[in-house]
C-alpha cells in the first residue's frame, strides 16, 4: 500500500483515476489545484480545468468515493510558470504549448514535490498513459491502451525521478466510453461531465484576443514567399505558423489557392505566408532537451565528437499528431549546449518554433525537445 495523493481536476477522468487507486488499496487523499487567479470563474461550455465548479465536481467525488479533499492554491506558480511563459513565447513569435509547461512545471513538479515533502509515496493523475519498468528496474513511460485518448505525448516532459512517483491508472482503460460507463456505475456526478478542451486560462476560445491584452501590438506587413507584400495585419504575435483562416490578405495568390502563416518574425514584425507546400518540413532542431527515464545508449554525446550516435525514432509534434519515423541525434553547439537533431524520413507539415516535438520508439516514450529551427526542403 502507498500513501497516494490523487490530483482532481474535477472531470471524469480523475475522478475514475482516484476510485481506482482506493479500489487498489492505496491510502488516498485528493486535492484539487486552484490555479485561477479568478476563483469566482465560472465555466464557459466545455472549456477549462481549473474553474469554481470544476472545484466543486472534485469535492463531490472525493465524498462518494469516502476519501479526504483539499483545495491547494497554486495560481501564482500556475501564472508565473505557465500563463507567462506563454505571453513570453507568444511575443518571441513562437508557438508554446501551455499543458507541456502545466505539467512540467506545476502537476509533476510543484504538485509533486510538495507530496514527497507531506510524507506520500506518490502522485495519482487521471492521464492516459502508463509507467513500466525495463529489466534494470528503471521507469519507462508508455502509450496508454486506447491510442485515441492517449496523453503520452503531453507527459513526456517527465522525468526518471519523477516517473518514479507517477501512478496513471487509466493506463489499461479500453476507451474513454468505458471510462464513463465505470463513473457511472460508482455513481460519480461527473460521468457524462464534457471534456475540457482548449486553453483553460483562456475561457472564450479567442486566443488572439487575449493576447492583444497582454501584448503591445503594433500593425506590420504580410508578404508572400517573394517578399511582396500582400497585407497588413494588427500585431506579427497573433498568428501561428500553418494558419489560414483571419489572414485578410488583400491580394490574392496567383493561382487561386489558400496561402497559410510560414513564419513569423516579432522583430521585423513582418508575417510571411505563402502556398501550403512550404509548410513541409523535413529536418528539426530541439533545446531544451529531457528523457523521460534513462536516454537510450545512443543518445549519449561522446565527448571527442561532441554527438550522439542516430538511433532511429518516431517524432511527434502535436497531443494527436501522427508520429512520423524519423533519425535522431544529440549534437553540441559551441557553448556545449545539447540539441536534438532530427530528420524526418517524410516531411511534416506546420511544424512551428516553440512547439514540443516528444521522441518515441514504439509505444516508449524517450524524451522531447522545444522546436527551436524547422528545415522546409522547398526552401533549402
Amino acid at each position: 500500500m502507498m500513501r497516494v495523493l490523487a490530483a482532481m481536476s474535477g472531470g471524469v477522468d480523475s475522478a475514475v483515476a482516484a476510485a481506482r487507486a482506493v479500489d487498489a488499496g492505496h491510502d488516498v487523499v485528493g486535492v484539487h489545484l486552484a490555479l485561477s487567479r479568478m476563483p469566482g470563474t465560472l465555466r464557459t461550455g466545455s472549456r477549462g480545468c481549473c474553474t469554481i465548479e470544476d472545484s466543486r465536481d472534485a469535492w463531490r467525488a472525493a465524498e462518494k468515493l469516502g476519501i479526504p479533499y483539499y483545495v491547494w492554491d497554486f495560481s501564482e506558480r500556475f501564472k508565473e510558470d505557465v500563463v507567462d511563459d506563454f505571453v513570453a513565447e507568444y511575443a518571441a513569435g513562437r508557438t508554446p504549448n501551455p499543458c507541456m509547461r502545466c505539467n512540467e512545471k506545476i502537476k509533476f513538479a510543484a504538485l509533486l514535490e510538495k507530496a514527497l515533502a507531506l510524507g506520500f509515496d506518490a502522485v495519482c493523475t487521471g492521464h492516459y498513459a502508463r509507467v513500466t519498468r525495463d529489466a534494470d528496474g528503471h521507469p519507462e513511460l508508455h502509450r496508454a491502451s486506447d491510442w485515441a485518448k492517449d496523453q503520452s505525448y503531453v507527459l513526456g516532459v517527465l522525468t526518471e525521478t519523477q516517473l518514479e512517483h507517477c501512478l496513471f491508472p487509466l493506463a489499461d482503460a479500453p476507451t474513454k466510453a468505458a471510462v464513463r460507463a465505470e463513473a457511472a456505475e460508482r455513481g460519480l456526478s461527473v460521468a457524462k461531465k464534457p471534456d475540457s478542451h482548449d486553453i483553460c486560462f483562456i475561457p472564450d476560445g479567442d486566443t488572439a484576443g487575449w493576447l492583444a491584452e497582454k501584448i503591445e501590438m503594433q500593425p506590420g506587413e504580410i508578404v508572400d514567399e517573394t517578399g511582396t507584400t500582400v497585407g497588413i495585419h494588427e500585431g506579427a504575435q497573433a498568428f501561428t505558423v500553418g494558419q489560414r483562416r483571419g489572414l485578410k490578405l488583400g491580394r490574392p495568390a496567383p493561382d487561386g489557392r489558400p496561402r497559410f502563416v510560414l513564419s513569423i518574425e516579432p522583430k521585423q514584425n513582418r508575417v510571411t505566408v505563402g502556398p501550403e507546400r512550404l509548410l513541409a518540413v523535413e529536418q528539426i532542431r530541439g533545446i531544451r532537451i529531457s528523457w523521460a527515464g534513462r536516454p537510450v545508449p545512443a543518445a549519449v554525446v561522446d565527448p571527442g565528437s561532441g554527438a550522439s550516435g542516430c538511433f532511429e525514432v518516431l517524432a511527434q509534434v502535436r497531443a494527436h499528431g501522427d508520429p512520423v519515423p524519423a533519425a535522431a541525434q544529440v549534437v553540441t553547439d559551441e557553448t556545449g549546449d545539447p540539441a536534438l537533431v532530427i530528420t524526418l524520413a517524410e516531411p511534416m507539415r506546420g511544424v512551428a518554433p516553440g512547439q514540443t516535438v516528444v521522441l518515441y520508439q514504439g509505444t516508449r516514450v524517450l524524451g522531447q525537445a522545444t522546436i527551436d529551427t524547422a528545415r522546409s526542403p522547398a526552401t533549402a
